[in-house]
């Protein structure tokens, strides 16, 4: 009997769509065997979460920041298994290596391109989420804290405010990263030009290795430890804790914002900013926040700038250092509100006032978006000419960003190779650009075009050979590892990213990871069958 063509394809779909569900439970299946043969504590069936599993799309949608990265046309894993144990983790290396299974690891979902949830160049893959291993154990005598991968810093932060009002730590702005995650790759924050970044402050770790052992900083090396603090995230192992310094803070610090429109004569002032940011007093950092709003007369569309600022210390003596070194900004007492650490960590990140400081150990974004980001690095102030050329293109789109964040201090006395985050001296600011968009997949090309092309009007004013981009601002336009990842691929990207130190992550990754089991679309690359000579 002769099968009418309208019949086949549904028949083909459903024979498809049933070779894929055998597939994944029986995957799902070979792989809770081999955990429960390689992990010393037992592994419960509530750990693993299959396509098919009603909370399979809760789960993966939990942490993930970038909705472009979970519409319907993306891949999605086989299934997600949330460990509650590191030798769950440790087991989970043993066997997808066991069972030739491509894995991804998330801490927090922040990934700019949705690298630790979504795999594009690999199938089949799975999550392994690490939302359970959230520990935060602060040591004050110490001045320091174990804290585990999938713990939020807005976690750490409260953890360390509840132990001391003067402690803190030098990290993220936006309080739901992941820690795991975001420590890999720099993890700049407020407190960045008195202090470094959170890779600059971080004592020891633990990390399951492509071996599957579980190595501490003595275990590992130096050159390995190195290589974890800011080369970016999933090309060494899957980090499992942190051992992070915390640094002293004052009882009292000071918070501002103050904005000014194009009709308040923000270029000018912008202008300005750039020849004073880095140059300010180390406990002042003043960060710009540029949008589009209808805040112009009658309403108009028009460009806002908002000077977003932490002071370590009090209103009074902030009042001096701004009226000696930026007096252009016009800052008064009003504008000021003194407050305790904590309650400064609330405000940057965007949290109304009277916001307790204990929203911070629910973990929640602030901010799911579909979105495109990217990143420059400025080592000379822009002509005022070119960014009014920039607010005409700020216009024209519908909810552009971009964040000025301002470098100096600490962050130029720390050596370019200290860690693999090598953009220190000699940078006056970083900026991000971020498009986001509601619509989903229907106008993203539209929204993303438009990026790129700001992207490229921005090229004469901004670092060159390379120019230099920020590692946890994911940007895959500047390259990706295909199918195989190799050196000379991805030194396009990898240099932007880490500049020299990019030749000394290769070393370490062709030691530890000879393999590449660790990879995605811009992990390190190992160097083929070669030993350490072949990279001097």
């Amino acid at each position: 009997m002769m099968i009418p063509c309208n019949y086949l394809l549904p028949l083909l779909s459903v024979l498809l769509l049933s070779a894929s569900a055998t597939t994944s439970a029986s995957l799902l299946d070979n792989f809770s065997k081999c955990l429960s043969v390689n992990s010393e504590l037992y592994v419960p069936s509530s750990t693993f979460f299959s396509q098919n599993n009603s909370s399979f799309s809760s789960i993966l949608e939990s942490s993930a920041q970038n909705l472009r990265y979970l519409v319907p046309s993306m891949p999605k894993p086989e299934f997600i298994f949330t460990p509650l144990h590191e030798v769950h983790v440790q087991a989970a290396v043993i066997c997808c290596k066991e069972l030739g299974v491509h894995l991804r690891v998330r801490s927090g979902g922040h990934d700019y391109e949705g690298l630790s949830y979504v795999s594009e160049t690999e199938t089949p893959f799975i999550i392994v989420d690490l939302a359970k291993l959230r520990s935060v154990k602060v040591d004050i005598d110490d001045n320091s804290a174990w804290v585990q991968a999938g713990a939020t810093i807005g976690e750490v932060y409260y953890r360390i405010s509840e132990k001391s009002k003067t402690h803190g730590f030098p990290a993220g702005l936006c309080t739901s990263l992941g820690v795991g995650g975001h420590i890999t790759g720099g993890a700049y924050g407020s407190m960045m030009r008195k202090y470094g970044l959170g890779a600059d402050n971080v004592v020891d770790a633990r990390i399951v290795d492509a071996s599957g052992r579980i190595l501490d900083r003595e275990a590992m090396g130096e050159d390995f430890f190195w290589a974890i603090r800011g080369g970016g995230g999933a090309s060494f192992g899957v980090i499992l804790a942190w051992k992070i310094k915390l640094v002293p803070v004052p009882a009292t610090v000071t918070v501002f914002t103050v904005t000014k429109t194009l009709e308040q004569c923000a270029t000018k002032l912008l202008h300005r900013w750039q020849e004073v940011a880095d140059k300010l007093d180390e406990d002042l950092f003043i960060r710009v926040i540029i949008q589009v709003a209808n805040a112009g007369p009658k309403g108009q569309k028009t460009v806002t700038t908002s000077y977003n600022s932490l002071f370590l210390g009090g209103a009074e003596r902030l009042l001096k250092v701004v009226e000696e070194s930026f007096p252009e900004l016009g800052l008064t007492k009003k504008d000021c509100t003194e407050t305790s650490w904590i309650k400064s960590v609330l405000y940057i990140a965007g949290y109304p006032s009277n916001t307790p400081p204990e929203v911070l150990l629910q973990g929640k974004s602030l901010f799911k978006n579909y979105f495109k980001a990217k990143s420059d690095f400025v080592k000379d102030p822009i002509p005022e000419t070119a960014l009014e050329g920039l607010w005409k293109r700020l216009l024209g789109e519908d909810s552009p960003l971009m964040i000025w964040t301002p470098y100096g201090g600490m962050m130029s006395k720390i050596s370019e190779s200290e860690i693999p985050f090598p953009h220190r001296k000699g940078t006056l600011f970083k900026i991000q650009y971020v498009n986001t968009w509601q619509d989903g997949e229907k106008n993203a090309t539209k929204h993303i075009d438009w990026m790129r092309r700001l992207y490229n009007y921005m090229a004469p004013y901004v670092s060159m050979l390379p120019r230099a981009a920020y590692v946890n601002y994911r940007d895959l336009d500047l390259g990706m590892n295909k199918n195989d990842s190799s050196f000379i691929q991805s030194s396009v990207w990898g240099y932007k990213y880490f500049k020299d130190n990019f030749n000394r992550l290769v070393k370490v990754k062709t030691k530890v990871d000879p393999d590449n089991f660790f990879r995605h679309e811009q992990s390190i690359p190992p160097l083929p069958l070669c030993s350490e000579h072949c990279l001097a």
